[in-house]
Formats: C-alpha cells, structure tokens, sequence
C-alpha cells in the first residue's frame, strides 16, 4: 500500500500548487524591490541634496520608502507561519489600502509629467485629472470588497476579492497607464517632425521603455484577474501579480522622475521640444567675448576686421549679431583676420553639431539629479587658452536653428 508522504507535512509545507507559484513569485517581486531600492540609491541621494522642493521631488521621497516598508511588512504576513487566521482578520486591508496610495501618487507624477511634454496643455492636465480621481475613487470602494483567503493554518496572510468584479480595482489604473503610454507615444513620434531620431534612441530618449514596462506589468495583471479562473475560494491565483505590478509600476515611476531633464519643477522640460525654423528664423543670436579680473582683455573685435550684422551693416560694438545674413557675409565676419584654425562658418557649425547625436546612456547630463561643472556632463571640457593671454570666446547653443536656404 503506498503512502502520500505529501499528508505527512505540516501546512505551511504541504502547499497547494497555485499557492505555492504565487509564494514565489512573491519572492521575485521582493527580490525586485530591494535591488532597485538599492541601484537607486546614488541617484536617489543627489536629488535629495538639490536645493529646491518641488511637487515630484516630494512624491519621489514618498515612493522611494513607502513601497519596500509596504512589502516588507506584507511578506512578513505572507510568509510567517505564526501569523494566525485573527491577526489576518485585522491585518488584510493593509496591502489594498497601501497598494492604493502607492498606485495614486504613480499617477499624479504621470499627469504632471505627461502636462509637462505637452508645454503645459490645459486640456491634457484636465483630462488626465479626471482620470486619476476616478481611479482614486473605483480603487477606494473596490478595495472594501476585499476577503481574507481561507488558507491552512500557517499558510500565510492573503487578501483577495470577494467576486471577480472587484478587478475593477486594477482595471481602473490599467485605463489610466494605458492613455499616459499612449500620449507618451504620441508625443515623441511628434517631436520626429524636427528631430529625426532612430527608435532605439528615441525610447531612450523620452523614457519610452518606462512606460510600456508600466502598461504591460498592468495588463497582465489585469488579465489575471478578469481570465484566470480560482480552482476555489482558497485559491489565491488571482492575486498572484498583484504585488508585482505595484512595485514595477513604482519602480518605473522613480525612474521617469529621475530622467526629467532640468529642473523638476512643474514636471521640467522637455527633450524633443525643439521649435521650427519658420517660428525662430528672426531670433538675433550673440556671440561675445570678454575677459576676466586679472586677465588681458581680449583684442577688440574691430582689431580682426569689421563685423556684420544678419543685414550687413558693420558694427564696432564688440557683438557680432548672427541672423539670416548670406553664407560669404558669415564667413567674412567670422574669419577675417582669424585664420582658419580658430574660426567657422555657420554652416560649418551646423555641420559639426548635426553629427553629435543624442547620448544614448541612462543620464545623458541633462537630468536634475547629476552634478559637476557645466558642460561636463555633456563631454565638453573647458581648457584654458595656452599662451593666448586671454580666454577666448564662449559660445552657448541652447535651441537649434535652421537657415534660410539649406534643406
């Protein structure tokens, strides 16, 4: 006569298939938590250290400690075999109200971030303002309808729903990450009109990645809850992503904050908003010099030759004014006198700058939590002028520019 040695163990041993996949599971998703908790960690420090306090900054700060203390208490539930069916009773409302909270502030960063790309587009904050207090308020009354799981003593401490409606619990985030994806997505393939960019280097440019991670990890999990069917009451298969998909979509949210370039105040700038030509073509660009207490001045622009304005008419004043003047006028005024190893043409700047492409790296120098000098992030060096006597002139470039006349 055979023996089921498997009726021989305890409970929190003898553990049913589903429930046995859905502990570890759990375990990955913890396993996630603390490595990107502590991967984080450098960058999370120097935006602490920034001075200013804005909205996403204190959001941040929230997420950053809320979600580990959150999980960690709830695999202490999960997996204490200690943890009775009365302590359960009073403690299984704790990750759906958490997970709520969690979920909640992921949302406001994406409205205010998606607000942002959009140059601050009052319809875009208001619809996606009504999206996230309908969220907030179908995951506040979906999360009352929550049970605790009959397991076997020892099992561990399991919320789940109490009918298959309550995935309107997820479906509502789901919603609200899908239309922010999708806005993400259409902003960037707009911003193609004026700077074409591989797809590579576009997802990683507008955080792409970040937000398809956040709509799939939800989609899935709202799959589970609406397809899979319990094989009982005491089966916990529904709630097997739950857990992962908060701590993905928190995950992926730091690191949306931590891309925003610039500053992070009212959700910062934007990396493809550059303008057209036709609405900048008669913006004045200067181009100066000047020296430095306990330095030479510079030679005076007029010891080079005379300088042009965009229209050609000269000017002694020590600017030299770049618009839309002819190609021969540029060259003239910036190489007269010079020589060819310290001057170049617009067009020849053009040409050097069309070649930069944009650094493919996670922090590409213009995110609010890298620090050093400026230009050092971008790869630009200052080094003084040997034997010059002076420092020469600073050129800054903040917006492209097209001329009349190239395609």
């Amino acid at each position: 006569m055979s023996v089921d040695i498997s009726a021989l163990l305890p409970p929190y041993l003898n553990l049913p298939p589903h429930l046995s996949a859905h502990k570890y599971f759990f375990v990955c998703t913890l396993t996630v938590a603390a490595w990107d908790t502590l991967v984080l960690s450098p960058r999370s420090w120097r935006l602490m250290k920034t001075k200013e306090w804005p909205v996403l900054k204190i959001v941040f700060q929230v997420l950053r400690y809320l979600m580990p203390i959150e999980f960690t208490i709830v695999a202490v539930a999960f997996f204490d075999t200690k943890f009775t069916r009365d302590m359960c009773n009073k403690f299984y409302l704790f990750e759906p109200i958490c997970t709520m909270i969690l979920i909640a502030l992921c949302s406001s960063v994406h409205v205010i971030r998606i607000h942002a790309i959009y140059d601050k587009s009052r319809p875009i904050l208001a619809g996606l303002a009504a999206l996230l207090l309908v969220q907030i308020a179908v995951m506040s009354v979906s999360s009352a309808f929550y049970r605790v799981i009959p397991l076997l003593e020892g099992q561990g401490c399991i919320a789940g729903p109490t009918s298959n409606w309550v995935g309107i619990y997820w479906a509502a985030p789901t919603v609200f990450y899908t239309i922010t994806f999708a806005l993400a997505l259409n902003r960037s393939i707009q911003s193609l009109k004026t700077k074409p960019l591989s797809p590579w280097k576009l997802m990683l440019r507008d955080g792409l990645n970040l937000y398809a991670a956040i709509w799939i990890v939800n989609m899935v999990n709202v799959f589970f809850w609406f397809i899979v069917k319990p094989t009982g009451e005491n089966d916990s298969i529904k709630t097997t992503v739950t857990s992962m998909a908060a701590v993905l979509t928190t995950t992926m949210t730091l690191r949306i904050i931590l891309s925003v370039r610039g500053s992070l105040a009212e959700g910062g700038s934007y990396a493809g908003s550059s303008v057209s030509s036709s609405a900048r073509a008669a913006s004045t660009h200067v181009l100066s010099s000047g020296g430095r207490a306990g330095l030479p001045n510079p030679p005076h622009p007029s010891s080079f030759g005379p300088t042009h304005s965009s229209n050609g008419t000269q000017s002694n004043n020590g600017v030299l004014n770049i618009g839309g003047g002819g190609a021969a006028e540029r060259k003239a005024s910036l190489s007269h006198g010079l020589g060819r190893d310290g001057a170049y043409t617009l067009d020849e700047m053009r040409d050097k700058a069309s070649k930069a492409e944009w650094a493919e790296n996670g922090s590409d120098g213009r995110s609010s939590v890298l620090e050093g000098k400026e230009g050092e992030a971008y790869g630009v060096i200052s080094t003084p002028a040997a034997g010059r006597g002076y420092e020469g002139v600073k050129v800054t470039i903040d917006r492209e520019v097209d001329y009349h006349g190239r395609k």
